[in-house]
């Protein structure tokens, strides 16, 4: 798959690159599984409740590591498959993703992050602390709901 290099993107507005990079549904969930569940591997992201198809993940993650969002490695366990990670270029869209959660928790009656009262307010009361304490959690090998991880 090619790449995008700044020069194809559309224009050089700011909201348009971060929406040529971030602004598909997939990317963000991969960000969201890394982040929230700590999955690392195809077959883990391709689990995902949202059903993404196997060739639109497999161009997300290129897609993403050709941005410099993701880095795959070998998995030390099993050399035939590979571990995604974020790159600290990945790690600082975790705000991001983080608004968006409190942007849900507030818009939509169903959201699963209504029953984490106390995540909600310490993250709507202090978004930059708990933005930096899960960057590090993450850039550790560590995730926000690690007991979840399929």
């Amino acid at each position: 798959m090619k790449t995008s290099s700044k020069e194809d993107f559309r224009s050089h507005c700011a909201v348009n690159y971060g929406v040529e990079i971030f602004g598909d549904r997939w990317s963000l969930l991969i960000i969201r599984d890394i982040v929230f569940v700590g999955k690392k591997t195809y077959g883990q992201f391709l689990k995902s409740e949202e059903g993404i198809a196997s060739n639109v993940l497999a161009s997300r993650l290129a897609f993403l590591e050709g941005q410099g969002v993701l880095l795959k490695s070998p998995n030390p366990d099993d050399k035939r498959k590979d571990f995604y990670t974020l790159t600290e270029k990945g790690l600082d869209l975790i705000p991001i993703v983080l608004n968006i959660v409190l942007w849900s928790a507030q818009h939509d009656p169903k959201s699963y992050v209504r029953k984490l009262d106390a995540f909600v307010t310490r993250l709507s009361q202090n978004p930059t602390l708990v933005s930096e304490e899960l960057k590090a959690l993450v850039r550790n090998g560590g995730c926000l709901f690690p007991e979840s991880k399929e």
